[in-house]
């Protein structure tokens, strides 16, 4: 079978890793850039992801990039405990839920690739057209000319701003906007609570979300991920990926200090700070068109809230070829991945937007602005777990559910 895949971020190469794993070897990965770089800052892969990347055998070379948090916490803008929880194998998973950044992961993918599949990624090549049958696609590259590759299959995951599903969806636009703005970087500080904890303060206007990258140094000091949000008026700036001053986003935060916590040093003390719009793409009714099928942020990109993209990307590529491998067809195939992923990408979708897990940040915040005595007078034990197990429910990663569903994997001889 060969395949195409366009877009070699994190969905295209777990995509590639997955058919290798399943036995194709005729693959081409196109990627726009002409150079994968390894940018971005911080992104967490949670167990359902974990478990896909453990049964394609290179876990222990991702879990080696980062750290797993061992808890995750919501606190208010005054600094009080909302909720906590336990994560990955400190919850009963079989899997941790790993905090990595997202560069070096890609870039570890890239080498995955090459060393299973050998020089299959084609970078420069930017994405003029499929075909209207999806079993053809038409590049330019950087001097202008044109190339094209013939496939059984095409995969398009070529992100958020995907040419691919513009072509099927020419009056959609660009992605939506809702009206929060973000400032990403990295620090390295003096570790925060026991320096294995994810934590997130504020609420719906204005938030502060941190996690450790690495494990604390011999000084006692940690590099971390970090976001800072806040609602503003008006509409985004054209450029979505640009350097902010460090100084006017930590006045933003001022006041944001607590016993263990000092926001505005953070933000201040970052190695870099990248603002974007926190966008999303609305659910669209058809993933496939003969042979091409969408994957990963061109399928269903969505708010960062649960912590979920790069994890669903990796549901996407192992479901993909897990249907691949198991229906009578690859049309059949294709019908069963889409069947399976959409409609659950499209709750998934729906419930970020409501905010997710997070949504215990801005109960309290309604319920309580002056804080409280015990959360549970504000918000009921009972529906702070519900709102943590309904999330995972419907992102995929109920651990008992994930614990015992049968694998993905679709390796020649291996079983269910």
């Amino acid at each position: 079978m060969q395949t195409l895949i366009i877009g070699a971020g994190i969905g295209g190469l777990v995509t590639a890793l997955s058919l290798a794993d399943a036995g194709h070897r005729d693959i081409v990965v196109a990627e726009r850039s002409s150079e994968i770089r390894g940018l971005g800052v911080g992104l967490n892969l949670l167990p359902h992801a974990a478990r896909e990347l453990d049964e394609l055998g290179v876990l222990d070379r991702v879990a080696a990039l980062g750290v797993e948090p061992a808890t995750l916490a919501y606190y208010t803008r005054r600094g009080q405990l909302i909720w906590s929880e336990p994560r990955g194998t400190h919850a009963g998973y079989r899997w941790p839920q790993l905090s990595v950044h997202r560069g070096r992961l890609q870039l570890l993918l890239r080498d995955l690739v090459q060393e299973r599949l050998g020089d299959v990624i084609r970078l420069g090549h930017r994405l003029e057209r499929v075909a209207e049958d999806g079993r053809s696609a038409q590049f330019v590259l950087a001097d202008g000319a044109t190339v094209e590759f013939h496939a059984d299959l095409i995969v398009a995951a070529d992100g958020i701003h995907s040419a691919a599903r513009a072509q099927r969806y020419p009056e959609e636009g660009g992605p939506v906007w809702g009206g929060l703005t973000l400032w990403r970087g990295t620090a390295t500080v003096p570790a925060l609570l026991d320096g294995r904890t994810m934590f997130m303060m504020g609420d719906a206007d204005q938030k502060f979300v941190a996690y450790p990258l690495e494990a604390p140094g011999p000084d006692g000091r940690q590099r971390i991920n970090f976001i800072a949000e806040r609602r503003a008026a008006g509409s985004p700036g054209a450029d979505w990926n640009r350097q902010a001053a460090r100084a006017p986003i930590a006045e933003l935060f001022t006041g944001w200090t607590t016993e263990w916590l000092d926001v505005p040093a953070i933000i201040r003390d970052a190695e870099e700070l990248l603002e974007y719009p926190m966008v999303d793409r609305e659910a669209i009714p058809q993933w496939t068109f003969g042979r091409a099928t969408l994957l990963g942020d061109a399928a269903h990109a969505m708010y960062p809230n649960g912590s979920n993209g790069g994890s669903q990307a990796i549901l996407d590529a192992r479901t993909l070829v897990h249907r691949i491998a198991t229906e009578p067809s690859l049309d059949a195939a294709l019908a069963a991945y889409e069947a399976e992923r959409r409609p659950a990408t499209a709750r998934l979708l729906e419930m970020t937007r409501q905010t997710g897990p997070e949504r215990v940040m801005q109960l309290a915040s309604e319920r309580a602005p002056e804080g409280f005595a015990d959360v549970t007078d504000v918000i009921p034990q009972a529906e702070l777990e519900d709102i943590a197990a309904a999330y995972k429910r419907a992102a995929g990663f109920d651990p008992a559910r994930l614990n015992t569903r049968a694998s993905l994997s679709a390796r020649p001889g291996a079983g269910s």
